[in-house]
């Protein structure tokens, strides 16, 4: 079969992502507390519209609305059983759309974390961990995914397991680690931790990186760090840059996400400055803010790496 998505960079050098998929849904009338992965069943239109948003916004990678398909997050909706169902209509949901549209767009099934804390510091094994990501990175392939994209983990052990399970699908695996404020995971792992994490996996990655976190400054932060660690490891990995669309707020009882489609651009620019060749939205990235990124990846010449200071004065 090859590898897409290693095909598509090279033709492309820069792939966009596509944005949010929880702020999107939410905007179709997902209410808080539901599980979206219900509508991959319940509202196959609306994921699919959903979908559509971004394709048509230029994305050359869409994730499926499949980041709490996992047995141990939907337990809590009484669902651990629904896994494989949840799974692959999420990803031919996404199939379909792609075909439709006409252009190439590859099938990033996500999986996120599964809400348990890994030992030493909590009760779950590997081995248990790897048995849900195994579960839900099968049913993903089944659906049509072209690659296995874990995103926002934050701890060695949950990466450990997501990577082992995944690796039985055969597909591209894609990895990003949520980076907070600190410059480090919710569990401590540093942006340098990250890129000598790879020699300890049970499985070769075809990139990794960072997702989510507070907001687009710390991401492209964490890629100027993970290349400087790359260089002194005298490795070369394609890295992956997934930020929030500027700075959550509270805004009357719910939250809000700060930034602008220009932002989102200057974000796109300073990424591929930093190294990054994989970048799209987290968190608020609607299809305008993605088109907006879209327009800038096709006209962008890169340049030198941003100063600390230049990315805090920009990005916040």
């Amino acid at each position: 079969m090859g590898n897409k998505l290693l095909n598509l960079l090279e033709e492309k050098q820069i792939l966009l992502i596509d944005g949010a998929t929880g702020t999107n849904l939410f905007s179709l009338g997902l209410q808080s507390g539901d599980s979206p992965e219900f509508w991959n069943i319940d509202f196959p239109d609306r994921v699919a519209s959903h979908y559509r948003s971004f394709i048509d916004a230029g994305s050359d990678i869409v994730l499926t609305n499949t980041f709490g398909g996992n047995r141990h997050r939907l337990q809590l909706h009484d669902a651990a059983d629904r896994v494989t169902e949840f799974n692959r209509a999420g990803a031919q949901i996404l199939v379909k759309e792609i075909s439709s549209s006409g252009r190439n767009v590859l099938v990033a099934g996500s999986m996120g974390p599964t809400g348990e804390i890994f030992a030493p510091a909590g009760l779950m094994t590997i081995e248990e961990g790897k048995t849900a990501f195994e579960e839900q990175a099968l049913a993903l392939k089944e659906g049509g995914a072209d690659v296995i994209w874990i995103e926002t983990l934050s701890s060695v052990e949950e990466c450990q397991a997501a990577v082992m399970g995944a690796s039985v699908a055969g597909l591209p695996i894609v990895l990003t680690l949520s980076i907070e404020t600190n410059g480090r995971t919710m569990m401590g792992v540093t942006p340098s931790d990250i890129v000598s994490l790879q020699t300890h996996l049970p499985a070769p990655l075809v990139a990794y990186g960072t997702n989510c976190g507070l907001g687009a400054a710390e991401v492209v932060a964490a890629i100027i760090n993970m290349n400087q660690a790359a260089e002194l490891a005298s490795v070369s990995p394609i890295f992956v840059a997934k930020g929030n669309c500027g700075i959550p707020e509270w805004v009357d009882g719910k939250i809000c996400y700060s930034g602008t489609p220009e932002l989102m651009a200057t974000y796109t620019k300073m990424a591929i400055d930093s190294g990054a060749r994989i970048i799209g939205g987290c968190c608020g990235a609607s299809p305008y803010h993605i088109a907006m990124m879209r327009q800038t990846i096709d006209n962008y010449v890169k340049s030198e790496v941003p100063s600390l200071e230049e990315i805090e004065r920009h990005l916040g």
